[in-house]
């Protein structure tokens, strides 16, 4: 009977979507899959040692190629399935033209309106390793703003209360993610580029795996694409099925 095909993601909802569609093709080729989570820097150490086959997905280069260039030598790139890029993103109903960049953060009427606490996810996420930085970087501390990482409930759920009481939040994050395909989130301008570039979320492969996987599986996996605003949506449904 051929090995399951062991599929590495970080243990998050939308890398957890992005990795369910690629076990459906898989399964199409008459594989059986087993998925593999864990959080940023353990997700790609168990990559390194071999416990994934395939990973869904590095975001290159930006935030995630400190992680894999330890076994750059030891996989393939198969394609890139979407483009993520992260953003500080405020509510809609925050006027631009009263903020509209990081540094509106230190003047009327953010001064008085704004929350200081800037919620993140786990601490190994480029966001939040970007947002540490921002935080000194613009001199938000002075005004009382600090970062704070977290769980995805914290960040998440932590923006959706803000929302239902119209309260003035900025909320670390990245395109795509679900909450983009609930609320209208306005990013603001970011003049110091520490947020980083656009990425490319690759699909990995083991190149000792290859040999375990049907040409025609890989081959299909290489041609796959998803997408921001559609793994946005497949999240979104996702999160409301484990609701």
């Amino acid at each position: 009977m051929a090995e399951p095909i062991r599929i590495g993601y970080i243990d998050l909802s939308f890398h957890q979507a992005s990795a369910l569609e690629v076990g459906r093709i898989l399964q199409t080729f008459g594989h059986e899959v087993i998925y593999n989570a864990a959080p940023h820097e353990a997700a790609f150490e168990r990559l390194g040692r071999g416990e994934s086959d395939i990973f869904a997905s590095a975001w290159l280069p930006s935030s995630h190629e400190v992680y894999l260039a330890p076994m750059l030598d030891a996989v393939d790139k198969l394609s890139v399935i979407y483009e993520p890029y992260c953003i500080w993103g405020v509510p809609d109903y925050v006027p631009e033209e009263a903020v509209s960049g990081v540094e509106d953060l230190l003047k009327a009427p953010a001064l008085s309106r704004m929350e200081r606490l800037i919620q993140g996810i786990n601490p190994g996420a480029g966001i939040s390793r970007f947002s540490a930085q921002m935080i000194k970087a613009y001199g938000l501390d002075s005004a009382g703003y600090y970062f704070e990482p977290g769980t995805e409930s914290d960040c998440f759920g932590r923006y959706e209360q803000a929302v239902a009481a119209k309260k003035w939040v900025v909320i670390p994050l990245w395109h795509p993610q679900f909450l983009h395909n609930r609320y209208a989130i306005r990013a603001l301008k970011e003049s110091k580029g520490l947020l980083g570039v656009q990425d490319e979320a690759t699909l990995l492969v083991r190149k000792a795996a290859r040999k375990k996987i049907n040409p025609a599986a890989l081959a299909a996996l290489s041609s796959l694409y998803i997408g921001n605003a559609r793994l946005s949506a497949l999240e979104d449904d996702l999160r409301k099925s484990a609701a």
